[in-house]
């Protein structure tokens, strides 16, 4: 079995960005900027911030931290992205979810300014996505089809097999695998599929992403299939100085001696997710400064 890994490539990606965000400050003397918001205390979403904090000074990516308390008001959050939008000094903002119950996810989402969305969850980059037009692509899927590009793997005329029906992931994961450049067979799969079972088992390519370990076993897929495993769980592990371990939504060792290629968990899609991240707001920089990111080296895919 070959082991997909995106820690590996999102190396190379960030390197190459780097190169690039270097080049860039050069041109218009300042660093492309990156506006993080955290609302409420949760460790899982500080970690992630503190991940993409690091990337950023890594990568000489300028990083603004908005911290907010668990009681801020969504008219309190909106008058914070509003003053993120406006500000020239900022080319992508990114606010950390989940959010507290308070505050209603899609209203946050939809009032980001499209050429700022570096998530690419606003619905006019949605929209543009499913129409194959340029836009800030979501960073999992994008990052998803980079791991597939590197390793070779080709989705024309191959049946693909999503699981799960997430905005974040599912549905745009699906949108760009049956664009004309890709040429996907695409059947998505969720909760509620009666079925489900009979697509993966016919599937070329299965993308997990449900949200729990186990979704996928080897009984499931057939012989030589392609696993690209989205889930992050965390597991009870008393032999872990965490006291849990990180578990992807398929059986990797069950299912290792039966397909021909799949991402590890951790070090596999979590990483180039970050990856594009970073790459998305470089994008989004050179697009505010009326330049094409391809005019940086190496290709950078939009």
């Amino acid at each position: 079995m070959q082991i997909l890994s995106g820690k590996e490539l999102s190396a190379q990606v960030k390197s190459q960005v780097a190169d690039k965000c270097m080049e860039f400050e050069k041109r218009f003397s300042r660093k492309p900027c990156l506006a993080v918001v955290l609302v409420g205390d949760n460790p899982a979403s500080q970690t992630y911030v503190k991940s993409k904090k690091k990337a950023c000074e890594e990568l000489g990516i300028a990083h603004l931290d908005i911290d907010m308390d668990k009681s801020t008001s969504q008219d309190e959050l909106l008058k914070c992205i509003a003053s993120l939008n406006d500000d020239p000094a900022v080319d992508g903002i990114l606010v950390q979810m989940p959010l507290p119950s308070q505050i209603d996810e899609l209203a946050i989402t939809n009032a980001i300014c499209p050429e700022k969305d570096v998530d690419g969850f606003h619905p006019q980059n949605i929209g543009k996505l499913l129409l194959g037009q340029e836009t800030l692509i979501a960073c999992t899927p994008k990052g998803i089809l980079r791991i597939l590009d590197h390793y070779g793997i080709q989705t024309d005329g191959k049946d693909v097999c999503v699981l799960g029906r997430s905005n974040i992931v599912g549905k745009p994961m699906a949108a760009l695998l049956m664009q004309k450049d890709r040429n996907a067979t695409v059947t998505v799969c969720h909760s509620r599929s009666s079925n489900a079972q009979d697509y993966l088992k016919r599937a070329d390519i299965i993308i997990a992403a449900v949200g729990h370990v186990n979704a996928v076993t080897s009984d499931m897929v057939k012989d030589g299939a392609v696993i690209i495993d989205v889930g992050i769980n965390r597991v009870p592990d008393a032999t872990k100085k965490t006291g849990y371990a990180i578990k992807g939504d398929v059986d990797y060792e069950d299912l290792s001696a039966k397909v021909s290629a799949m991402t590890p968990v951790p070090g596999g899609v979590g990483p180039m997710t970050i990856a594009m991240l970073m790459e998305n707001t470089f994008i989004a920089a050179c697009r505010r400064e009326g330049v094409n990111p391809e005019s940086f080296g190496n290709e950078v895919n939009c």
